[in-house]
């Protein structure tokens, strides 16, 4: 068992923990090694902390060119040491970085690459259980092949920490110029800050129902009361409304918060596909027949405009401000 650890904001992401997590009770008690890709910078005190996560080998490719995302160079790199382990399963996050390197990883290969898998069966052949369409059904898939390639779905599982260590191995890749044409030489930050839309534990929403950009305020008023993200549909983006940062779903961002508060949201199969990981659906919506409802906890039906503004001044009233 090979799990590709991807990092992000300096730390490893909390989808390659779930990996991990995944990892280990596909090996059900066998060796995990895990495979954490940098420039040298920090890799070593990151490799540690997968000890605690299931790993019982973390090996450290360290290479300079690597201090930026270069997909085919880390595909080369999963490619490289899955066999020289003789891996049989190799599971990446299921993240836009780990789906990029784990796609390229199984072409160099020749091999079929599982997406977005739920549910890991070891055996010859693995099979599995993935989402598809959006996540609105769930396919069982078998893999045949000598060695399954494939990604978990972000908050299928949840990541558990066995309290282990690992070996910390070190190691230089070998790459060429042709690992390396593909490479991130820039980053534009988002233009808007606050809370982080994948990480709040509570998520406010608008989408067609908030009527235009000025419509937003109760919803991001709703969210600074809260300590929460400002979300957004597809719907809106295209409208120019709120930026892609914002957006929820298949096409967006996938959250998994305590709170989801959708106002004005239809729940479009690919919007739902983005917030399935939500503990709690409030959705807020004049049309008690739109299928969001179908996924909600909790319903208020009715106008976005007065349901939020009455929902902040009951919670300015009770604090007392």
């Amino acid at each position: 068992m090979l799990v590709l650890v991807t990092t992000a904001d300096g730390g490893i992401d909390k989808v390659s923990l779930q990996a991990m997590t995944l990892g280990s009770t596909v090996a059900a008690g066998g060796p995990v090694h895990a495979l954490l890709i940098g420039d040298g910078s920090d890799d070593q005190s990151l490799a540690a902390e997968l000890g605690e996560w299931g790993a019982a080998q973390v090996h450290v490719a360290s290479h300079p060119a690597l201090a930026a995302f270069a997909p085919d160079a880390m595909a080369r790199i999963v490619d490289d040491l899955a066999v020289s382990l003789d891996a049989d399963v190799v599971v990446g996050a299921g993240t836009e970085a780990g789906n990029t390197v784990m796609a390229r990883a199984a072409a160099r290969a020749g091999l079929p690459f599982a997406a977005n898998c739920t549910a890991v069966n070891p055996g010859s052949p693995v099979t599995v259980t993935r989402l598809r369409w959006g996540g609105s059904l769930l396919e069982e898939a078998v893999i045949h092949a000598g060695r399954a390639m494939l990604t978990v779905a972000p908050h299928a599982v949840t990541a558990t920490p066995t309290g282990g260590t690992a070996v910390v191995e070190v190691f230089t890749p070998q790459l060429d110029d042709a690992d390396l044409a593909v490479r991130v030489v820039g980053r534009v930050p988002a233009a808007t800050g606050g809370v982080s839309l994948a990480e709040a534990r509570v998520v406010v929403t608008g989408g067609r129902g908030v009527g235009s950009a000025a419509g937003f305020a109760p919803v991001v008023d709703l969210a600074g009361l809260l300590g929460a993200a400002v979300g957004c549909s597809r719907a809106v983006t295209i409208s120019g409304w709120r930026p892609h940062t914002e957006q929820v779903g298949q096409t967006g961002t996938k959250i998994a918060p305590d709170l989801y508060v959708a106002a004005g949201v239809s729940g479009a199969t690919q919007h739902m596909a983005g917030c399935s990981g939500a503990k709690r659906v409030l959705a807020i919506n004049k049309d008690a027949e739109a299928p969001i409802m179908s996924a909600a906890d909790y319903a208020v039906i009715g106008d976005l405009h007065e349901v939020l503004p009455a929902i902040s001044a009951e919670i300015r009233r009770r604090r007392g401000a």
